[in-house]
C-alpha cells in the first residue's frame, strides 16, 4: 500500500508507519472532470485505488451514470445528494455495495465525506464503459 495525500509534502519526510495528520481546511478544493463537481482528497493509494475525499457539489452539479466497483461510503456534511433510488440529506449516511449503478446530482449543492475502495467505472450515454476513472480529480484548484 502506497497511500498519501496530495498536496501535504511534509508528509514525505514521515516513517512509513508514522499517523498522517491533515489539516482539511488547508487542503485546496480541486477541480473534477465533472462540471460543479470539486474534490479534496484525503487519502489516495493509487496501487489499489483507495480514495477518501471530501466532495463539493454545487448546485445542480451532476455525476454520471457510473458503477460501483467495490463498496462505495458517502456521509452527506452539508445540503443534499440525489439518486434514483432516494435523497441523503445533511447528517445521513449512505452507502451502496459492489455492482451498484446510478448517476447523482445534487440540486442544492452539498458537501460529502466519500470513501471508495476501488474506483468507479463511468459509462458513456449509450451504456458503453468510457474505462477506469483512476484520476477523479483534474489538476485545476480553486
Amino acid at each position: 500500500m502506497v497511500a498519501q495525500t496530495p498536496n501535504t509534502a511534509a508528509h514525505d519526510a514521515l516513517a512509513t508507519l508514522a499517523s498522517r495528520y491533515i489539516n482539511v481546511d488547508s487542503l485546496p478544493w480541486v477541480a473534477t472532470k465533472y462540471a460543479g463537481i470539486d474534490m479534496k482528497t484525503l487519502v489516495e493509494d493509487p496501487e489499489s485505488g483507495l480514495v477518501t475525499g471530501l466532495f463539493r457539489f454545487q448546485p445542480g452539479a451532476q455525476l454520471p451514470y457510473h458503477e460501483h466497483v467495490e463498496i462505495e461510503q458517502s456521509w452527506i456534511l452539508q445540503g443534499a445528494l440525489h439518486d434514483h433510488e432516494g435523497v441523503a440529506r445533511e447528517g445521513d449516511f449512505v452507502w451502496r455495495p459492489a455492482g451498484n449503478r446510478h448517476a447523482a446530482w445534487s440540486e442544492e449543492g452539498c458537501i460529502a465525506l466519500s470513501f471508495f475502495l476501488k474506483p468507479n467505472k463511468f459509462f458513456l450515454e449509450d451504456g458503453e464503459h468510457t474505462g477506469w476513472d483512476q484520476d477523479p480529480a483534474a489538476a485545476t484548484t480553486t
